[in-house]
């Protein structure tokens, strides 16, 4: 069974052992036992920490005990701030994360260009794009900061529920207070489109959306059906304006130090974890959107014509970051996404 590390042994193995893991104990043939921590976002009742979950369970049993995994979720080992744990993994004060590639452009802009409005529209647009040149980029980017990819899950597509009325055009959301991530990607297009975008940890979302200092958010299914959010929400708009990769990541330094054979035996369990987390999560959204319906969240699918109208009113976005996210990395995302096809 993975051991749980609490109070002063968290921050003793967070401070002292942060490159190299906390190492308390030794097998019965002298192999050090590694024993790491890990976080996600949301709640224990998401396809994420299943995925998290099937990880640690799968490494620890590969690997005979010698290497444990204790899993956190809410960001609790940030106090719930998104951005201060993507931090704590590329400085090396964590050892591994579930964390969306959003959340990633909140401490770096480029990492933004992965979501950028209506460029992955189906699942085969992310498949061409994290599985190609573009996900080497970003692959890339994440060695630059200190973190080593161990492949993508898949929270999915990011639709907006609110409490006020159905969005079905831009003008809906005119002075609508919209919860996003802190990524100007989004607040950029909040605003374009006549809302107003308030920027929050995750964890405070549903108190904020029962007390009114919201009207709304914006998250995939999974999300805002794990979360209850069904109770304070009664509309969502299927517009699937953005696509949320998550993010597998292991502080680099940490990664680096082990030998060949531990990294490869890593990698194996997540691209296997990975693997079933999308699985999973593609198989309960369906689901999941009956009981939200049940429950009483009124669930609109716009039209093509709608789904024009935002992503016409979404394209000065792409001029206010191009110079951020490069010209010639825009270009490769435009082209992986829409199947090499050129863009005029």
């Amino acid at each position: 069974m993975m051991k749980k590390l609490k109070g002063g042994l968290v921050g003793l193995c967070m401070a002292a052992f942060a490159l190299t893991g906390c190492i308390t104990n030794t097998t019965s043939t002298g192999e050090e036992i590694h024993e790491w921590n890990m976080t996600i976002t949301v709640g224990p009742g998401s396809t994420w920490y299943e995925g998290a979950l099937k990880f640690a369970e799968d490494l620890e049993r590969e690997s005979d005990g010698r290497m444990q995994i204790e899993i956190y979720t809410n960001e609790q080992l940030s106090a719930g701030n998104q951005e201060a744990g993507v931090e704590q993994l590329m400085d090396g004060l964590k050892d591994f994360s579930y964390n969306s590639s959003i959340i990633y452009a909140g401490v770096d802009q480029r990492f933004g260009v992965l979501s950028a409005p209506f460029l992955i529209n189906d699942y085969d647009d992310a498949s061409r794009v994290l599985n190609g040149e573009s996900g080497q980029i970003i692959e890339g980017m994440l060695r630059e900061r200190g973190v080593e990819p161990l492949g993508f899950g898949e929270s999915g597509f990011r639709q907006i529920t609110n409490d006020t009325l159905p969005i079905r055009t831009p003008e809906d959301l005119d002075h609508l207070k919209i919860r996003v991530p802190n990524m100007g990607v989004l607040t950029n297009l909040f605003r374009t489109q006549g809302a107003d975008p308030i920027t929050m940890p995750f964890s405070e979302v549903y108190t904020a959306l029962q007390q009114g200092t919201i009207d709304g958010q914006e998250n995939p299914v999974d999300v805002t059906y794990s979360s209850g959010l069904v109770e304070v929400q009664q509309y969502m708009t299927m517009w699937n304006y953005v696509y949320d990769a998550i993010i597998l990541g292991m502080n680099k330094d940490l990664y680096d130090s082990l030998p060949e054979d531990d990294q490869a035996l890593i990698r194996e369990v997540a691209a296997e974890a990975n693997a079933y987390q999308i699985q999973i999560t593609r198989e309960k959204e369906a689901m999941q959107l009956e009981e939200l319906e049940a429950a009483g969240m009124e669930i609109y699918y716009p039209t093509e014509d709608e789904i024009e109208q935002f992503r016409n009113d979404s394209q000065p976005v792409y001029e206010q970051f191009r110079d951020i996210w490069g010209e010639d990395h825009m270009q490769m995302f435009l082209d992986e996404a829409m199947g090499s096809e050129e863009i005029e």
